[in-house]
């Protein structure tokens, strides 16, 4: 019979209180890139998700992304509607040394950020309602299945060898490849090309990457679900990457524009947080360096090549989610090591297994693009997703909230 491990349960409450902070935190980075008349409208995306994924992940969301599986490894059945049966005792299932409702709110907050990344892509041109029905379907229907998939033991991809120790695949990619269908289906923004679409407050994104980079400690550390040797290990793993990513965006913006960026030095940490999120509890220390040093490269990258493009993902969502989670993911299957994991990758002789995180990353990112312009389309027969060009000439906070950020 599971017991309570009393240490095992204040880390993993702790470490969900940390990834619940990541969502404002995120409001925060998204908050200071968009223009002033949209700061109040790009905020509340972040923070009502934190109340309305709460609710549906209680009701619905969890029993279908961690419920006994109701055949073929797709999805959860609704054994835990309500959270029926999910108590304070341990689960036979998942967490044996801490409370089933611990876990539940552990996972709870992963539910919550993901929908929310996506937000930065069509930030400063969403009608409220649309955002709403958006989220809940997107939580719905492509969040709790991904997450089933890949973290249940019944999930097809988890017996397929699919590595993800805290989410690159179930949420840095999945909402990194949202945030690019919903920048298409949307379409850009009016006047994009105007000097205002500049960040209008950088002290306000660098708080928000701080406090993500404080709460992906929960995040990544947390997913070890113990107070124990392999939390120690992703806690490093998780710091290092960030740490090396920072240095190599500015490092490679200093290189390309001639100044060092303090917006690249945000951007570039939290890029080094994506990557190393599949890996943190697979790797070492040293590859975590080049795992940072690896991203910061093809995220900047990507960054640029996004610019060129001309595909208004406002807030670079794909850029460092998406391509730095399937980065992370893949790279897993490379550096991973069974000294930590009890898994070795291509490194370690196990060639094998970069092939099966391609498949991961392959089928995460399929379904994902497939459902969200789905969803997209089908919400937009509902009530239209943009706004009118007035309104967003006057901008989202006085538009759709009644309110303004700044009173001068």
């Amino acid at each position: 019979m599971p017991t309570i491990d009393t240490g095992d349960t204040a880390w993993v409450m702790m470490s969900a209180a940390l990834v619940m902070l990541m969502t404002p935190g995120l409001a925060l980075f998204y908050g200071g890139l968009v223009r002033r008349k949209n700061v109040l409208s790009t905020i509340m995306h972040s923070f009502f998700i934190l109340g309305l994924v709460s609710v549906t992940w209680v009701l619905w969301g969890y029993t279908l992304a961690f419920g006994p599986d109701t055949g073929l490894g797709l999805i959860g059945g609704l054994d835990w509607l309500a959270l029926e049966g999910v108590t304070g005792e341990p689960s036979d299932t998942y967490a044996t040394t801490v409370p089933h409702l611990a876990f539940m709110a552990f996972q709870m907050m992963f539910a919550i950020i993901t929908p929310a990344l996506i937000s930065g892509a069509f930030a400063e041109r969403k009608r409220f309602k649309a955002f709403v029905l958006f989220a809940v379907a997107w939580s719905t229907f492509v969040y709790a299945p991904i997450a089933h998939w890949v973290w249940s033991p019944d999930g097809w991809l988890f017996g397929l060898g699919v590595l993800d120790f805290a989410g690159g695949t179930v949420v840095h990619l999945s909402s990194g490849i949202a945030a690019l269908v919903a920048a298409l289906f949307i379409g850009r923004r009016s006047g994009l090309i105007q000097p205002a679409t500049e960040p209008h407050d950088v002290p306000m994104t660098v708080l928000g990457a701080g406090l993500l980079w404080f709460g992906w400690f929960g995040f990544n550390a947390g997913s070890a679900v113990g107070a124990n040797g392999l939390a120690a290990t992703a806690f490093v793993t998780t710091n290092t990457a960030a740490a090396m990513a920072a240095i190599t965006w500015v490092t490679i913006s200093w290189l390309h524009k001639g100044t060092p960026s303090v917006l690249g030095a945000a951007i570039g940490a939290v890029a080094g947080l994506v990557a190393i999120t599949p890996a943190a509890g697979f790797v070492t220390p040293a590859a975590s360096v080049l795992i940072g040093l690896g991203v910061g490269v093809v995220c900047y990258g990507a960054a640029q090549l996004r610019l060129r493009a001309r595909v208004d993902d406002a807030l670079d969502v794909f850029a460092v989610h998406g391509v730095g989670g399937a980065f992370g993911a893949v790279a897993t299957g490379v550096f991973a090591t069974a000294a930590v994991g009890g898994v070795d990758g291509l490194l370690g002789g196990n060639g094998g297994q970069v092939v099966t995180q391609l498949i991961g990353v392959a089928v995460v990112g399929a379904y994902s693009a497939v459902m969200t312009g789905t969803i997209l389309f089908l919400v937009n027969l509902v009530t239209p997703i943009r706004v009118t060009n007035d309104a967003e000439e006057a901008g989202l906070d006085l538009a759709q909230h009644g309110e303004i950020a700044y009173q001068t």
